[in-house]
């Protein structure tokens, strides 16, 4: 149910975006206006991080997961409305309404990390963590070609009121079927005691927070060195993450000649081979772990080796042979997904009081790339005409990721709150 829930949240994220060309054909929009409509979903995104870690905290995983997409579904379908609105009213309307919809989606992944730190224990968390992440590519290969057609045959407005539906009729079922291992009808004993004794946080939801407030812990967190090194090389890797989600169809069609049609179809090769990398990253992750290796040495060499590949799209400003191109598109998004495993270390780090708050902030920070670089990247193109600086600032971003593993973080461990 997470793989399900996170491809079409990314679906919902990416939408914006095949949309892109044919919004910006309609109330003729130039590149930086483009910029702030992609961001509209990051700012509100970000804001909503601390908040709903604090909910999931305070209320549990299931109540703030249900009514988050309930929320969620209504605000989407609303921009498929925006078309009958003036240019100026349109655009505001379409800021408005993406804004919202990243309020909306803002405890999402926080909630999936506290699920898998509730559920499964440490040398299967990679695995677990990978599993929910890489269907943000699955969501790219399946709903890019659909949203690339429906726009091309139907409108871009009918791309939202689609999706939406889709989030509606998820919502109910993820009402029905969500539970915390303690509360499981049909976990047996054993396996309950099984995923304890791993390390799974399997009173999650009935475990007490400390006596410390949330801002005194928001402290903590932010004082913790290891901490600020994987947020900050969250934020490296959520750039990589949200150029493919939001410029690079605009970029096949504008850079490349491609229509939106085949830019559809083509955004969902990178996407593959992300689903593939994000996978694999999980899988040798949890093997090195089984066979002795340190969790820093597991969680590290899969990070390092994948950002390295993400840094190859730079060389795409020096070629000009199209399948060449989308080829080393699909390596680094390959790599971004094979080193993929934030939100396994926060699974990994994060206090046991305070794994929703921890998570929270860890996409707090790393979210912020969904403000900056689509305004960054509209800017770049505005001024130069050209996507080369975008590429080489994508990339420049996947080397900060790297940095901040190999130079900040240390020694990865569970880090335990000071009571106040």
């Amino acid at each position: 149910m997470l793989f399900v829930l996170t491809s079409v949240n990314y679906a919902d994220r990416a939408a914006i975006s095949i949309a892109g060309p044919a919004i910006a054909k309609d109330f003729r929009l130039d590149a930086v206006t483009m910029g702030y409509v992609f961001s509209a979903f990051g700012w509100a995104y970000v804001i909503g991080q601390l908040p709903g870690g604090w909910l999931l905290d305070r209320f549990g995983s299931k109540k703030v997961y249900v009514i988050s997409l309930f929320v969620w579904s209504c605000f989407t379908t609303l921009q498929g409305g925006v078309w009958m609105l003036g240019v100026t009213t349109a655009v505001l309307a379409l800021f408005a309404l993406r804004f919202l919809v990243g309020l909306a989606e803002s405890p999402c992944f926080p909630a999936n990390s506290r699920i898998v730190s509730a559920w499964f224990p440490t040398h299967e968390r990679g695995m677990a963590s990978a599993i929910f992440n890489s269907a943000q590519y699955f969501g790219t290969i399946l709903f890019a070609p659909l949203m690339g057609w429906i726009t091309h045959r139907f409108g871009w407005h009918w791309v939202f009121v689609v999706i939406g539906c889709v989030v509606f009729f998820l919502a109910i079922v993820w009402a029905r079927t969500l539970f915390n291992p303690k509360d499981h009808p049909w976990l047996g004993q054993a396996e309950f005691e099984s995923i304890e004794r791993g390390g799974a946080l399997v009173n999650i939801d009935h475990r007490k927070a400390g006596t410390a407030s949330r801002w005194a812990i928001v402290k903590q967190l932010l004082s913790n060195r290891m901490l600020l090194g994987i947020y900050l090389g969250q934020y490296g890797l959520n750039t990589v993450d949200y150029f493919f989600l939001t410029w690079f169809p605009v970029y096949l069609v504008q850079a490349r000649g491609m229509s939106i049609l085949k830019a559809g179809f083509v955004a969902s090769v990178p996407a593959a081979c992300g689903f593939v990398g994000g996978v694999s990253g999980g899988i040798v992750s949890d093997r090195l772990l089984k066979r002795g290796r340190s969790l820093t040495f597991a969680r590290k060499l899969p990070i390092v080796l994948g950002m390295l590949m993400s840094t190859t799209m730079i060389a795409c400003n020096y070629l000009h042979v199209e399948w060449l191109i989308v080829a080393i598109m699909a390596l680094a998004f390959l790599g971004k997904g094979f080193g993929a495993l934030g939100w396994a270390v926060v699974s990994d780090t994060s206090p046991k009081e305070a794994v929703g708050l921890a998570g929270g902030l860890f996409n707090f920070i790393g979210s912020m790339s969904a403000i900056t670089t689509p305004i960054a990247i509209g800017y770049i193109v505005g001024t130069t005409g050209s996507f080369n600086g975008a590429l080489i600032f994508v990339g420049a971003n996947a080397l900060l990721n790297i940095v901040s593993y190999l130079v900040i973080v240390g020694d990865i461990k569970r880090m335990e709150l000071v009571e106040t």
